[in-house]
């Protein structure tokens, strides 16, 4: 079966129209239209729904360092969401720097994947099919003045923490909207990072998440109701 995919969209405009299209889709149908196969379920085939969206919409930046799609500067963001609305888990941002420190929130990776975000939500209940789980309508945002200073105020106290090599202190507890946790295939997998004493340690790999709560604020912002058991 040939796989096919979207060219790159030409501006917003097109990415958003493209994006709300799918709005109501199930997986099934769009895998279908792009020649894809769906797996039974999500063990064995991590970040499947989020690559066959990217297909769908004309991402091309695929494992680089770059925004979902590089002309425009937007970042792609599925959002697993329960039956009810409510999201379903964290959401992961990017990698956080451990040696290389980004030297303010103006030029941080984090701020630039941020900037310009468009959320998918999909359907992710417990007990529902793959083949069967919807996309909802989808919604292109950039941080208000609020959010923003809640999200640099997190950064500012997680990156402080990490630039005084405080690593192992950091928990999920610390950050209102952001925290950091580890992010790794199995506790083999570390990278090099700065000890209390300053020198290099070797430690687990560290990511940036969004809160559930800070995204499903975000929900009820944009939207005036959200239940995929009603659509």
């Amino acid at each position: 079966m040939a796989v096919f995919s979207m060219p790159p969209p030409a501006d917003e405009r097109e990415l958003l129209a493209r994006a709300q299209a799918l709005a109501g889709l199930s997986f099934a149908q769009i895998a279908a239209h792009l020649g894809r196969q769906v797996p039974r379920d999500l063990r064995r085939a991590k970040g499947w729904v989020g690559e066959l969206l990217e297909l769908a919409l004309g991402a091309t930046s695929g494992s680089q360092a770059a925004p979902d799609f590089p002309a425009l500067g937007v970042e792609m963001k599925t959002l697993p969401l329960w039956a009810d609305g409510r999201p379903k888990e964290s959401t992961y941002v990017c990698t956080v720097p451990l040696t290389d420190f980004d030297a303010c929130w103006e030029t941080s990776w984090i701020r630039r994947k941020l900037n310009r975000v468009l959320w998918l939500p999909v359907e992710a209940q417990t007990g529902v099919p793959l083949s069967v789980r919807r996309v909802g309508m989808a919604l292109l945002w950039s941080p208000n003045s609020e959010e923003e200073a809640m999200l640099r105020a997190d950064w500012e106290e997680l990156m402080d923490m990490v630039c005084l090599g405080q690593l192992e202190m950091i928990t999920a507890h610390y950050g209102v909207c952001l925290q950091i946790r580890p992010k790794a295939a199995n506790g083999d997998a570390l990278c090099e990072g700065i000890g209390e004493d300053g020198a290099r340690v070797r430690t687990l790999p560290r990511g940036f998440y969004l809160r559930s709560t800070f995204t499903a604020a975000l929900l009820g912002r944009y939207y005036a109701s959200w239940s995929f058991s009603e659509n």
